[in-house]
């Protein structure tokens, strides 16, 4: 990548499509990208007037992602000129080594938003449905150098004590819980009924929050990931109730992230309390939701992998990397935003401009498979085994330290439900299943599944005590991490390498049958 000498403007690559000489428009949008109204002006970072910007919003990224990244490839290269919502530019990294590029050049690709042109110019509305994604707050997402590793060093031995047997345990009873709910008519939205609700379950214990808090936390997560017109007052009432929780944890600690968390020798505050645990709440629930559904979706619509699983070639833990790979829970990820002039990609990138992270374009990269490995037309024929070389996690010092957790439980989820129903159905043709049109999200609004009869739980184990005994760990693990040239990852230890697909991963346990269970299930199913 070519940085500009100090002092000096950084000159636009020959070619460049986005800086046709005299401010002439490119050539003609590529067949299949759906550009806006061409701009009037000269727009920020360079682009020239008449450029038209593909939106990364609405249908286009719903219904076909895989396309418009082959395509804004085809035409822009790895680093693409996009629209964020009518009027706000930005940059969308398709390329896997410039992907990489950006997350471990800390100096030049900030995480502080405050260095975005576009709400510094008043072009932001106050009421954009960006806001809650690219809003600065004081948490280790927004930061970098000393401050986030302060933080992110708080976030991640907090997630270290969790027990992870016990995370098992308390997720395989959860499940049983739902799936005994949903009744004697062998139908159900696996969506809607199971992936939206069960880590809300989870979730609301690890955290310390009411119980009867889920179903409210669930639309208000929702709103917030999809950009919504609902998301700006889904992110203040999101963040009141944590406030609430923060105030009443700070004077009655108890055996739960939240209490671990305030009790950190990083010393947070009460804001930044609330704003990490917004940072867990979103970040890890919506993507375990959409983690869950997608790769239940693999197994209901791929006859390799169903008939795989069934002959037990390949495990669960298989399905979910395949997921990581093709349909990564978050497909795009904001942002970093450029320190100065510079170059990425072959595009000139100015100060101030905004970088989005292609996550799914990026594991999809040839230049990172190979010609025909994982491009876009060989999406669901070829195996990646074990490979987790992904970018689903993100990549350089701020890769995502709850992996670990987040796979106990997706794992957990989807063992759970095909040993309880093991001739699970698709209910409608695979083509009819619409995704929703969140720009970050790669989420199913629904998948609906027929089945013949419920296998029962497995037998319980003996009762475990109540509050969670959390193992000593240092302060400052090592956060491994999955893109290469990151840090080496070490084995999970929810993934063995030689299990069936019905086997268990080493060092679970079978749960203890509770009532309380069931009767949260039953209510949350409105029985």
């Amino acid at each position: 990548m070519t940085v500009p000498e100090p002092g000096t403007t950084a000159v636009p690559p020959p070619g460049c499509p986005a800086h046709a000489a005299g401010g002439a428009p490119p050539a003609t949008a590529h067949e299949g990208v759906p550009p806006t109204a061409a701009h009037s002006g000269t727009l920020p970072g360079g682009l020239p007037v008449g450029v038209p910007l593909t939106p990364l919003y609405g249908s286009a990224v719903a219904d076909d992602p895989h396309g418009l990244y082959a395509r804004l490839r085809a035409q822009y290269g790895p680093v693409a000129p996009i629209e964020l919502e009518p009027g706000v530019e930005s940059w969308l990294v398709l390329g896997y080594p410039e992907l990489l590029e950006l997350t471990r050049n800390e100096a030049l690709f900030s995480k502080d938003s405050r260095r975005w042109r576009v709400p510094a110019e008043g072009r932001l509305a106050a009421d954009s449905r960006l806001q809650p994604m690219t809003s600065w707050r004081p948490t280790l997402l927004n930061l970098d150098g000393a401050e986030h590793q302060r933080l992110r060093a708080a976030v991640a031995d907090t997630l270290a004590r969790v027990d992870h047997r016990q995370l098992r345990e308390t997720t395989e009873a959860a499940a049983d819980a739902l799936i005994d709910s949903w009744g004697p008519d062998g139908t159900a939205d696996l969506v809607g009924q199971y992936a939206r609700r069960l880590p809300l379950l989870v979730f609301t214990q690890l955290l310390g929050l009411p119980d009867e808090a889920g179903a409210h936390l669930i639309r208000l997560i929702s709103h917030i990931a999809d950009s919504g017109t609902e998301s700006v007052r889904a992110n203040q009432e999101f963040q009141a109730l944590l406030v609430d929780l923060v105030r009443r944890r700070r004077t009655t600690p108890g055996a739960d992230l939240t209490s671990w968390l305030l009790a950190h020798p990083a010393a947070l505050t009460d804001e930044e309390a609330v704003h990490h645990l917004v940072v867990l709440m979103i970040a890890g629930n919506e993507t375990t939701i959409c983690w869950t559904g997608n790769t239940l979706r693999l197994l209901l619509t791929d006859r390799r992998f169903r008939a795989t699983l069934t002959g037990g070639r390949l495990t669960v833990a298989d399905a979910l990397e395949e997921v990581l790979w093709r349909d990564p829970p978050t497909q795009n990820f904001p942002g970093r935003w450029a320190t100065s002039d510079t170059v990425l990609g072959g595009q000139f990138i100015a100060r101030g401009d905004m970088l989005v992270l292609g996550l799914a374009a990026a594991n999809a990269d040839p230049a990172a498979q190979g010609p025909g490995a994982l491009g876009h037309a060989s999406i669901g024929h070829a195996s990646i085994g074990g490979n987790r070389a992904h970018l689903a996690w993100g990549a350089g010092k701020h890769v995502c330290p709850a992996q670990h957790p987040a796979r106990i439980i997706v794992e957990t989820a989807v063992e759970t439900l095909l040993h309880r129903l093991p001739d699970l159905q698709l209910a409608v043709p695979p083509h009819e299943l619409a995704w929703r049109p969140s720009p970050w999200s790669r989420a199913l609004i629904s998948l609906p599944v027929l089945y013949s009869a419920f296998t029962p739980p497995r037998p319980p184990a003996p009762e475990r005590p109540s509050a969670w005994t959390p193992p000593q760990v240092p302060q400052t693990p090592q956060t491994p991490g999955t893109a290469l040239g990151t840090e080496e990852p070490s084995p999970s230890s929810s993934t063995p390498s030689d299990a069936t697909s019905t086997g268990r991963t080493p060092g679970s346990g079978e749960p203890a049958r509770r009532s309380w269970w069931n009767s949260l299930a039953g209510w949350w199913s409105g029985r």
